[in-house]
């Protein structure tokens, strides 16, 4: 990380389908290897799927999935005087966004089922609906933060 300049976020293209930043940014965590066109395949399948099950627009199951997924609070371990405390701190707009949606695809990948984009429905109809794995993983960081707010004074 350099010391004297911030660097610039470079901005994301809006996805083709939906013209979407958020999804366009979704699709760049489920591609591995570079393999763009399949991200986008896999990606609009799945949401095509969790709008079919859910009975909704695919965006705003999108959406709500990504609600729900996203944390507030988070631990960051800080030493004080040769003791490790887990001092719970808020987390940055951006950072909360990109968490959840690293979570909604590692669980979907964790899924048993046929295809990727068969997991990946089926998780973000599961944080839509406040279930799953990624919606899971976010109370629990919720309520590790929550036990450890004695700490909080020790913030940075």
């Amino acid at each position: 990380m350099p010391r004297r300049y911030r660097p610039v976020k470079r901005p994301v293209a809006p996805d083709p389908v939906y013209g979407s930043e958020s999804v366009a940014k979704f699709i760049n965590i489920v591609m591995r290897d570079g393999k763009k066109s399949l991200a986008e395949r896999i990606t609009y399948e799945a949401l095509r799927r969790a709008g079919r099950v859910a009975r909704r627009e695919p965006l705003e199951v999108f959406e709500q999935a990504l609600r729900n997924a996203t944390p507030v609070l988070e631990v960051k371990p800080r030493r004080v005087g040769g003791a490790t405390y887990q001092v719970p701190i808020e987390i940055r707009p951006d950072r909360r966004l990109a968490l959840a949606r690293r979570w909604i695809v590692r669980f979907a990948r964790q899924r048993n089922g046929k295809s990727m984009a068969e997991k990946l429905a089926a998780e973000l109809v599961d944080a839509a609906n406040n279930a799953g794995g990624a919606v899971r993983r976010k109370e629990e960081t919720h309520r590790m933060a929550e036990s450890n707010k004695a700490f909080s004074h020790f913030r940075y």
